[in-house]
């Protein structure tokens, strides 16, 4: 019918009236007569069709028409039915069409339109379009089913014919005859028909006649077809396609469709890759909102595109056999096509149905193995963010920074996505540069490397406008001044050089506009960009040679300014420039020279030069020259002319400027007698060498005054200050050339120094102020020189050269403890830089005050304390400060130690100690028992590390690991930036990775066993020779600071490398495997064929051994952290929180007493505690039952013993602590009561008696809590109570609530205790309200209002309660008076002056104006009420005044 009305409506001449139409009927059937005389015996059907108007001819003429199709019909149907001979006539008509249509030419006439024919003959005029004539005849009802088989029969004879002339299909021309017929007068029968043809037709016809059943079908058959359609697909894959597009386009039932959908999906596996993208569509676009989730799951299991592609390495194989001129046919452009296709299909859905979406991102997040993940997640996130359908972007993102987070993304999966679907990836090219924007932003360091990888990948994969597109959007990051992400950017866009030279070359120009923003950059970031910028423009290649003009003129220009900042920038660009234009060339061929080509040479000399003479006006200058010089030489291989050009020129002029004959006489006048010190070499040379430091020092500060009064002269000045750098550059050169032996240089090791004689710190207070800082000065560059002095020659291996670096590790403790008396008795001072790539070379002015504020609260360097209770930052001088409160006694008793300022606050002044160095701690402890009883005599034979030198370098190696193993929780800057800058001091420590310093801790590990055990040893022998007695007579104060200091230092660098966040990547497994391996191996022999969780086991075991010998709280609560740490690292966590818990409880029950008998008290004791407490509470099994005995033993025992004393049971336990306890026992129960689960309806009788229990338990160590405010009634103790009551109070609201709701009947009893019991408490709650308002206490009356919110909406909740219980007359509300933590009453002017009205109406004593709306009162005297209503009906007012 549609179609009818269709066609002729594109009828364009317009027809004529219906008698134009009669009359040329008329005429045509005369023609017709005229034209066929030999047609004598003529059949019905002919004679019919004459009339009728239809003219039928021979050959490949197509038949003609005259009249309207309708018409037609209308009078053949007429004609039939009038005959005399009906129904019989109709036979005989069929009878007739069929003899017609044997001939195979007249039978295609039939199926192929007639022509309309007008009255005068002339067909060319303007007609329009009419049907076939079978079409036609099957429109008239009683032929229909009699034609319909005729066809029927006839299909066979042409199924194995092919496409005839024309390319016309004559089965397809046969099957088009049925559809969008008006009327099926048997739809049942022809379904039937069609199948059976299907069942023995061939695979074309098949497809052609199964796509034609929903245009050919009524509605009525559809879900019958649709069931065998279902079996067939089971059977014959090859009609998939087809049967999915009939299944497509029929109205199914819902259950039918599921059936279906199910057997497709059972038949994935099985389908042919072309027909897979109809598949999945068929599939997704057949979903309800009901099934989504398990249909989407269950494809994305099924759909394994993997398989689509073929494996690396036949494409490799194809390749090659394609270069050779094979011709060979490959999948690929089909897979890539087929899945296009495929992810066409899911993004169509996704766009819209919003159920999809949501399925996609359910079924993505309940992958919880790293393997089960596939390509088809990574690219259905992108097809998610590309669209944004129902805000999926959001979505996307969130799950790919969770998967990623933890792990189950990994860069394979999305590298084997680049590789294998490149094509398809790069339609979602916006999408990815957004999501690797997110990642790259993202605070949390764990994500930022992934978004990494998908900017590399992008740039690798694909054209050149993308790649543009990354290295634009890398370039935006590095300006952006965020620390992680312009690091992150900088790592990328040098890796690209590295890889991707040829393409980096040409974006080298927006590389190249970074340098208009590095004033946000710090210095190492300035030194990756320019490697990056000289590697590209002067590399060997020289891709980039265009921006070199541009980045000579920077660098000029830089250097020559005036302004120490950009001066920097230029020193440190100039030398990138001379690594890269000076870079050793390997020879490619054996022709080629390898050396530099001579212009090349003279460049980069004249480089070196122009840097030289613009840094000699400046000390700073000139020394950040020679250390990045030195830096440069260390990292990257200088071809041999130039290495030996820098090493030349530096011998020379480091021995012109530093170094002095020992016989020279030294002259001069200097504020100090000069005095040859620290002489090594003493016994052996007459007439070697020595620094000359102090003539030096004393020149400088002279010019600096002759240059404040003169004009500036440009001259070169040596310095002091160059000399650790210079040093540290000529030991470089030395090792470079010599493949690491420095003999040549080896008599610097043991040479002394020029200083004066030390005494004079003793009489620090008489000197002036000049010769004051004069001697700080002194002090500073004596430790310096000695710390690139171990820098140096702590590589080698001579016995003789080892003994020299541990005498220099001595000089520089006892140096500083020199300095620490030198700079109490100095303050203001500003020492000499150390470092001059930071910003402290021109802050140091500013900040001058701010060391000896730091310095008088610190203690000494040497004394331990580096346990923050947060583990992070344990070194920040603020953790140290509080430690004077106990110490100080100690070493005022102790003659050889006297008062000094902390060196914390003067680390940036100190040169960096390299990595090497801690190698040191490979050598065993020296005590102070081997030194007494051996007299110093026998110990130097071997190389031992004394008490104070093993602090030192711990000191140093926890400060590393905690700025390079730390991943700092956000790197984005602070809105004021403060003047302190976290890296400096470890310039060289950035340039290593975190990986390398985490393989170098593992490394050492086995040394720092070894120590940890002799720290334990040298306690427990305290121990034993005291009889168990900490401060025995036997304890030497000193000794025990120290040791107690290494045993702290060396548990936190064993957490620190533990915790490191690399250990869960799974390349780091083996690291993280080797690590436990040697704590395990102290305890069991043959450890390495352990599993990781037996590893962790027994590293568990070996570390609770040393729980008997811990000397302070602070170094508990390492042990108690490590062990916290270590157990996370296995598969089980859970199986180790009962002995972890167990050890916490031992230290909270153990007396704590210093060295000199003192109890361990302070700050610091305070916070170690209360961290303490925290792990204990966090694994113990029940909190609530352990937050009880605390409150049921120890607090009563504290409440009966005497001032100072502490609980029996928990001896850490007394006055000054109680608050830490209930501050970590109030924020613990909190915690624990938002664990338990809500109740629900549905819960048991039994679950529902174990949640009331667990609620009772807690509401019963709340009350306890709550009521010790009136004992311990400070104003902290009052602000804690305040606030985790009404946090509390809500939890219960939220969660406890609801279980009363359906509990109430079935635990009436258990109910009304508990609710007596809350009573109680939010009453006490009130009285505290009370007392915060009468004293004005602001930082307690913040926390009213909300807290009397939270009592308010308990008041109704109790009253919704007993409502849904049928309770409500139970519930009365009234007002509770007001009073003091004590319970006597608050009277207010409006209280005592109230009116008589007010007084009836509430029968009470009223209250103040800002307090009558005290609900939370009320919800004390009105759950009593209900509670004894119901109990005995009506004792309501017993309770109400009861406080």
């Amino acid at each position: 019918m549609m179609r009818k009305k269709r066609r002729s409506s594109v009828d364009k001449g317009g027809e004529a009236t219906t008698a134009t139409k009669a009359k040329k009927s008329r005429s045509t059937g005369r023609q017709t007569k005229e034209a066929v005389p030999e047609e004598t015996n003529e059949s019905v059907f002919s004679v019919f069709l004459r009339e009728a108007g239809v003219t039928l001819k021979q050959g490949g003429t197509s038949n003609s028409i005259a009249v309207d199709q309708v018409v037609f019909q209308k009078r053949i149907q007429q004609r039939l039915q009038k005959s005399p001979r009906y129904p019989g006539i109709v036979q005989e008509f069929i009878t007739g069409l069929e003899a017609h249509i044997e001939d195979a030419e007249r039978f295609r006439n039939c199926l192929l339109p007639c022509v309309p024919q007008l009255s005068d003959g002339d067909t060319s005029s303007v007609s329009s379009f009419q049907e076939s004539l079978l079409r036609m005849l099957l429109g008239i009802e009683i032929l229909q089913t009699s034609i319909i088989n005729t066809l029927l029969e006839k299909l066979p004879e042409f199924m194995l014919d092919g496409a005839g002339d024309g390319g016309l299909s004559l089965p397809r021309i046969i099957i088009n005859q049925l559809k969008w017929l008006d009327r099926v007068v048997d739809s049942k029968e022809l379904a039937a028909k069609l199948m059976e043809l299907v069942s023995v037709a061939p695979v074309d016809v098949q497809r052609d006649i199964i796509t034609s059943l929903p245009e050919i079908l009524e509605d009525a058959q559809h879900n019958d077809i649709a069931r065998e359609l279902n079996s067939l697909l089971q059977t014959n894959t090859q009609l998939t396609v087809p049967i999915l597009d009939a299944l497509s386009s029929l109205s199914l039932s819902s259950s039918l469709l599921t059936e279906v959908r199910g057997a497709v999906m059972a038949t994935l596996a099985a389908v042919q890759l072309e027909d897979l993208p109809v598949v999945v569509k068929f599939i997704l676009h057949s979903v309800s909102a009901s099934d989504a989730h398990e249909v989407v799951n269950n494809l994305r299991k099924k759909l394994e595109l993997e398989q689509c592609v073929l494996p690396p390495v036949l494409q490799a194989s194809q390749s090659r056999m394609k270069s050779k001129g094979a011709a060979v046919t490959t999948l690929e452009p089909a897979a890539g096509s087929s899945v296009a296709l495929i992810l066409d299909g899911i993004k169509s859905a996704v766009r819209f149905q919003k159920t999809i979406s949501e399925a996609w991102i359910k079924a993505i997040e309940s992958v919880d193995e790293a393997e089960d993940h596939k390509v088809i997640d990574m690219l259905v996130l992108f097809i998610l963010h590309s669209t944004n359908a129902n805000q999926s972007r959001r979505g996307a993102e969130r799950v790919l920074k969770v998967k990623v987070r933890t792990g189950l993304i990994q860069e394979a999966l999305l590298q084997r996505t680049f590789r294998d679907y490149s094509q398809v990836m790069r339609g979602y090219f916006p999408s990815i540069l957004a999501l690797a924007q997110t990642l790259l932003r993202s605070p949390d360091p764990c994500v930022v490397p992934f978004g990494g990888h998908m900017y590399r990948l992008s740039f690798t994969v694909f054209d050149s406008y993308c790649q543009q597109e990354v290295v634009g959007s890398l370039v935006t990051h590095v300006c952006s001044g965020v620390g992680g992400e312009v690091d992150m950017a900088l790592e990328l866009l040098g890796g690209l050089v590295t890889e991707k030279p040829s393409e980096m070359a040409l974006y080298a120009v927006f590389v190249k506009g970074i340098l208009d923003y590095m004033d946000n950059l710090t210095p190492q970031q300035i030194r990756r960009l320019f490697h990056l910028l000289s590697r590209l423009a002067f590399g060997q290649q020289q891709q980039g040679s265009h921006i070199q003009d541009d980045m000579h003129i920077v660098i000029r220009k830089q250097l020559s300014s005036t302004v120490p900042k950009y001066k920097r920038i230029g020193i440190i660009g100039a030398v990138m420039i001379v690594g890269s234009m000076g870079a050793f060339r390997p020879k490619v061929k054996e022709s080629e020279n390898g050396s530099l080509p001579q212009e090349t040479f003279r460049q980069v000399t004249a480089l070196l030069e122009l840097v030289k003479s613009s840094s000699e006006s400046s000390p700073e200058a000139a020394a950040l020259y020679y250390d990045e010089l030195a830096n440069l030489i260390m990292s990257s291989t200088l071809d041999p002319q130039v290495q030996e050009n820098i090493a030349r020129s530096v011998a020379n002029d480091f021995e012109h400027d530093f170094v002095v004959d020992l016989c020279t006489e030294i002259t001069g006048s200097f504020p100090f007698p000069a005095r040859v010190m620290y002489d090594l070499d003493a016994e052996e040379s007459r007439g070697g060498i020595t620094i000359n430091l102090l003539p030096l020092l004393a020149k400088d500060i002279q010019n600096k005054g002759e240059q404040q009064s003169q004009t500036k002269k440009a001259n070169k000045r040596v310095s002091p200050l160059c000399l650790s750098p210079f040093f540290r550059l000529l030991r470089l050169c030395e090792e470079k050339q010599h493949q690491g032996d420095l003999d040549d240089i080896s008599g610097l090791l043991g040479c002394p120094l020029i200083l004066t004689d030390m005494d004079v710190v003793e009489k620090i207070e008489s000197l002036s102020k000049a010769e004051r800082e004069f001697l700080c000065s002194l002090l500073f560059h004596t430790i310096n020189w000695f710390r690139e002095v171990i820098n140096a020659f702590c590589r080698q291996k001579e016995t003789e050269m080892k003994m020299g670096v541990m005498t220099r590790l001595q000089n520089i403790t006892y140096v500083q403890t020199l300095l620490e008396r030198a700079l109490a008795g100095t303050p203001g001072y500003v020492p000499p830089v150390a470092n001059f790539d930071g910003e402290s070379t021109d802050g140091a002015i500013l900040s001058s005050a701010a060391p000896v504020n730091k310095a008088k609260k610190g203690k000494k360097r040497k004394a331990p304390g580096k346990s923050s209770s947060e583990g992070s930052s344990q070194l920040d001088e603020t953790t140290e400060a509080d430690e004077t409160q106990q110490e100080q006694p100690e070493k005022e008793k102790e003659k050889e130690v006297r008062q000094g300022v902390s060196l914390v606050s003067y680390r940036q002044f100190f040169r960096e100690l390299d990595l090497e160095v801690l190698s040191m701690l490979q050598c065993g402890l020296l005590s102070f028992s081997l030194l007494d009883s051996e007299l110093h005599t026998e110990v130097r034979k071997e190389v031992l590390l004394g008490p104070a030198e093993l602090v030192f370098l711990l000191e140093d190696m926890l400060r590393k690991l905690e700025f390079s193993l730390t991943a700092a929780p956000a790197k984005r800057a602070p809105f004021l930036k403060g003047r302190t800058d976290k890296s400096v001091g470890f310039s060289h420590l950035q340039q290593r990775s975190s990986k390398d310093i985490a393989s170098f801790c593992v490394q050492l590990l086995p040394a720092l066993c070894s120590h940890l055990e002799n720290c334990h040893n040298h306690f427990q022998t305290l121990l034993s020779e005291n009889n168990g007695v900490v401060d025995g007579p036997a304890t030497d104060v000193q000794e025990h600071h120290l040791m107690s200091s290494s045993y702290q230092m060396l548990l936190q660098i064993l957490n620190t490398t533990f915790s490191w966040s690399g250990f869960s990547l799974p390349g780091q497994r083996g690291l993280l495997k080797k690590a436990l391996g040697v704590l395990a191996e102290r305890l069991k022999e043959r450890c390495s064929d352990l599993t990781l969780e037996q590893l962790v086991k027994n590293s568990f075991e070996y570390l609770l051994n040393f729980r008997s010998t811990m000397p302070n709280l602070s170094t508990a609560l390492c042990l108690s952290q490590l062990v916290c740490t270590l157990s996370e690292k296995g598969g089980n966590p859970a199986a180790y929180r009962e002995q972890t818990a167990s050890l916490a409880k031992r230290f909270l029950s153990q007396d704590w007493v210093t060295a000199n008998g003192e109890k361990e008290r302070g700050n610091k004791f305070n916070e170690a505690l209360h961290t303490l407490l925290s792990i204990y509470l966090e694994h113990v099994d029940d909190v609530l039952k352990a937050v009880e005995e605390i409150t049921g033993e120890g607090i009563p025992e504290l409440l009966n013993a005497s001032k100072d004393e502490s609980s029996a049971s928990y001896p850490t336990l007394n006055r000054q602590t109680f608050l830490v306890f209930y501050k970590v026992m109030m924020a613990e129960l909190e915690k624990a009561v938002r664990k338990i689960p809500p109740g629900k309806v549905s819960d048991s009788t039994e679950a529902q008696s174990e949640k009331l229990l667990t609620w009772n338990l807690a509401v019963r160590d709340f009350h306890i809590l709550v009521n010790l405010v009136k004992v311990f009634d400070s104003r902290p103790v009052l602000t804690v109570c305040l606030k985790y009551g009404r946090l509390f109070l809500e939890s219960f609201l939220k969660l406890g609530m609801p279980l009363l709701d359906y509990s109430f009947k079935r635990h009436k009893e258990d109910v009304q205790s508990l609710l007596k019991t809350i009573q109680l408490s939010t009453r006490q709650l009130h009285h505290m309200c009370g007392h915060s308002k009468i004293h004005q206490d602001t930082s307690l009356t913040n926390h009213v209002p909300a807290l009397k919110k939270s009592l308010e909406l308990f008041v109704y909740r109790v009253k919704a309660t007993l409502t849904l219980n049928n309770c409500q007359e139970a519930f009365w509300m009234g007002n509770l008076k007001n009073r003091n933590l004590k319970g006597e009453e608050i009277l207010s002017q409006r209280s005592q002056g109230s009116d008589d009205e007010e007084e009836e109406q509430q029968q009470r004593s009223p209250l103040r104006q800002e307090q009558s709306e005290d609900e939370a009162q009320e919800s004390d005297s009105e759950e009593s009420k209900k509670i004894n209503r119901e109990e005995d009906g009506d004792q309501d007012d017993t309770t109400d005044e009861s406080d």
